[in-house]
């Protein structure tokens, strides 16, 4: 074999072949250390919160001026993630503007506002309410957990109405003509305007550290890796919410159990020996907000097809529909915020709760341990007895 059939070969082993989901998983949860040692945990919404408000100040709504995305950390990472898959889909010679049928615009953006407003009250998404909210050990993390849970089942339920109601032509696109002739090979150039913008990224990234603020170029570097890792492996939080009721799977839920054990051990030992403040991360209105916020998002990321971090991988792939979701779930974030805000609605909604402070680090650490493999065993039960799989 030589050189250039060997270098062929990993190219399509790194860049064109799916990643599996239990490497994505583990790649995500250390890459979330790594942004946690940066600066703080990962998020979503915050930076889409910060579109939102730009969006309403532009057209003269908020007389507010809001912080500038590009010096934004969360609003930076969020678009490395968008960037990254966009990327890995040129690599991959997958990038494509992707039509949708009309009723799926209209569950796009009625899940947008569904996971904007959801993602308002539990002060987080599927990531910074759940995900990272779970592995700094707040409370609102797990009741959040739960809630999406419910949402996702009362989701589904709509699906199966859906599927039983509405004739399927409504549903699906038609398909292009095929005989229409090409005027010009556009896959054949996508890896090469791949490699221009990754290295566009690396020189933001140097051009933030020559300014002087190489922290807001990392987020930004970090996010183009999720999004690179999660298009790859067409990564999904949606999944451990939505498999075991409609498939019976409980591949996801292991694969998102691994990844939020090794992010969780991982910041217990940063937060132990206060390497970062222990109660950093924990901001979460216990118990209605991460609850009631997590029941709402739950529903709307099944009508999407996306969570929040999906929703940005998928744009960055050309797909038309969560184009749609990402400009209503930002426009929702950004009102019902405010609107919470300043109506002081926060405060009753819940307190944040640092685990260790009710329980102790020496029970949080095997409580945590135990509920997650407690998670997967339910999981691994249900894919082979189906008691909650309702398709």
């Amino acid at each position: 074999m030589n050189m250039k059939t060997k270098i062929r070969k990993y190219y399509i082993a790194v860049f064109e072949q799916e990643w599996p989901s239990w490497l994505a998983g583990i790649l995500v949860a250390i890459i979330a250390l790594m942004m946690f040692l940066w600066q703080s945990p990962w998020g979503i919404a915050a930076g889409l919160n910060n579109w939102g408000d730009w969006l309403y100040y532009l057209v003269g709504a908020y007389k507010e001026r809001p912080v500038a995305s590009w010096l934004h950390p969360v609003s930076l990472s969020d678009a490395g993630i968008v960037i990254g898959a966009f990327v890995s889909a040129l690599m991959a010679r997958q990038f494509k503007i992707h039509p949708a049928p009309k009723l799926e615009y209209a569950k796009g953006i009625a899940g947008g506002i569904l996971m904007g407003a959801g993602a308002s009250m539990a002060k987080g998404c599927n990531v910074g309410g759940f995900f990272s909210a779970v592995a700094m050990m707040s409370a609102g993390g797990f009741a959040m957990m739960i809630g999406l849970g419910a949402g996702a089942w009362v989701g589904l339920r709509y699906l199966l109405w859906e599927m039983e109601h509405i004739p399927s032509q409504t549903v699906y696109a038609k398909p292009k003509d095929a005989t229409k002739a090409k005027t010009f090979d556009w896959l054949k150039i996508q890896p090469y305007i791949g490699v221009v913008v990754a290295i566009g990224i690396v020189v933001v990234f140097y051009t933030y550290a020559f300014l002087n603020k190489t922290q807001l170029g990392g987020w930004l570097f970090f996010g183009f890796l999720i999004g690179m890792v999660m298009h790859r492996s067409r990564f999904c939080f949606v999944r451990p919410f939505r498999d075991p009721f409609m498939t019976g799977e409980a591949k996801m839920v292991k694969v998102v159990a691994i990844s939020i054990i090794i992010y969780f051990t991982g910041t217990a030992v940063i937060k132990w020996a206060y390497l970062q403040e222990p109660s950093m991360g924990v901001y979460h209105p216990f118990v209605l907000g991460s609850l009631m916020g997590g029941f709402i998002f739950g529903i709307g990321m099944i009508l999407a097809g996306g969570c929040a971090s999906g929703t940005l991988w998928r744009v960055g792939e050309g797909q038309t529909k969560l184009m749609v979701t990402l400009v209503t779930f930002v426009l929702t974030n950004s009102l019902v915020s405010k609107v919470l805000l300043n109506s002081n609605l926060y405060k009753k909604l819940g307190q944040d709760m640092f685990i260790p402070d009710i329980l102790t680090w020496q029970i949080t650490i095997p409580f945590m341990l135990v509920f997650f493999l407690v998670w997967v065993l339910v999981a691994m039960w249900n894919e082979e007895t189906e008691k909650f799989v309702i398709f």
